[in-house]
């Protein structure tokens, strides 16, 4: 059903005739809720690109029946201009993708902002050549902590338990741990967590809250394992196909999206968690709850970075020989640099 709703999109699409970039929809795929922190953010980009005399057509992943895990073929494709990822959902096409945010190698949004920054240009030249994508903003959620149906004090409570995962190098990390990954995106873990058919779920905070996670879980463990990055990337062949001057225009508003969303992530994430936990919640977004909050464990710091070097860099750049020869060593001259951090190279 849905391939067949995207052929009649597409069909649609490549019958309609307009004399200008200007004067078609960019047609634009959201994961933004009307719920959470980023949809204000992102529809107020698209209103200024609007009143610089662009038609947007914004869709969302959820109201057409899409996987989120589709955005990258999608976006291939041509079936959208614009379109919002997750990447570490989308970086079974390409582990290399995934490099960006490894579990347990940036901790906190400022260790990340340095990842980023020495991974971007590897990290978009290989959306381009091989999937004919440019990635034009590149951003975080916020921190992935736990959040349990059951007590939970430590890492090493985790051993043994049903955990919802959403990246590879995700449940290698809780293989590690001695817990059962369970793969599952995000509309479905609140129903797992409410069945029993997980224990613990990570996601931000700020998802969480908006998410409804607090109904099904008891206890939170503010452990960040990753940023959960993501990106919003055009069409290379569409983007080629605007003028200079449309380019510099939306260049200037994808920056601006970019900025805004790293803003928010730093901004929320405190104020969800604190909102999730009994906390002062003055927010008209956060639902006030009263979950546990864990007392961090400084042990748990060092036992997921040792982790991450020991378990998750080794399984992750295996993967990624397989697809892309040399990608530890580029992994190594950017990220792991930044990091302090070196991926086995064979």
């Amino acid at each position: 059903m849905i391939r067949t709703r995207l052929a009649s999109f597409s069909l649609a699409v490549a019958c309609s005739v307009a004399p200008a970039f200007a004067d078609t929809p960019i047609r634009w795929l959201s994961q933004s809720l009307a719920s959470s922190a980023e949809f204000p953010i992102e529809t107020a980009v698209m209103d200024a690109i609007r009143a610089d005399g662009f038609t947007v057509e914004r869709s969302e992943f959820q109201a057409l029946g899409i996987s989120t895990t589709d955005g990258l073929r999608l976006a291939r494709a041509g079936t959208f201009d614009v379109i919002s990822m997750q990447v570490g959902q989308v970086a079974s096409d390409d582990p290399f993708l995934e490099g960006i945010d490894l579990i347990g190698v940036s901790l906190n949004l400022e260790e990340l902002a340095g990842a980023v920054g020495a991974y971007r240009d590897v990290f978009s030249a290989r959306l381009e050549e091989r999937f004919g994508v440019r990635s034009v903003a590149i951003w975080p959620f916020g921190g992935q902590i736990f959040f349990c149906s059951e007590p939970i004090a430590k890492l090493a409570d985790l051993r043994g338990m049903k955990v919802r995962s959403f990246t590879a190098s995700m449940s290698m990390l809780l293989e590690g741990l001695g817990a059962s990954p369970v793969t599952l995106p995000f509309p479905e873990v609140y129903p797992a967590l409410q069945r029993g058919v997980a224990t613990c779920g990570i996601t931000s905070a700020n998802s969480a809250n908006t998410g409804k996670w607090p109904e099904v879980t008891t206890h939170v463990l503010p452990l960040a394992v990753s940023g959960a990055i993501q990106a919003h990337v055009v069409n290379a062949e569409w983007w080629d196909g605007l003028t200079g001057e449309e380019q510099t225009k939306l260049s200037g508003h994808f920056a601006k999206l970019e900025g805004d969303l790293w803003a928010a992530a730093n901004r929320t994430s405190d104020l969800a968690v604190s909102c999730t936990t009994g906390g002062a919640c003055d927010s008209p977004i956060y639902t006030a709850y009263d979950l546990e909050l864990v007392e961090l464990d400084p042990a748990d710091v060092t036992t997921l970075r040792t982790l991450s070097q020991d378990v998750v860099l080794g399984g992750w750049a295996e993967r990624c020989e397989r697809v892309y020869e040399g990608c530890a060593t580029v992994w190594n001259d950017t990220v792991g640099a930044a990091r302090g951090m070196t991926a086995p190279v064979n």
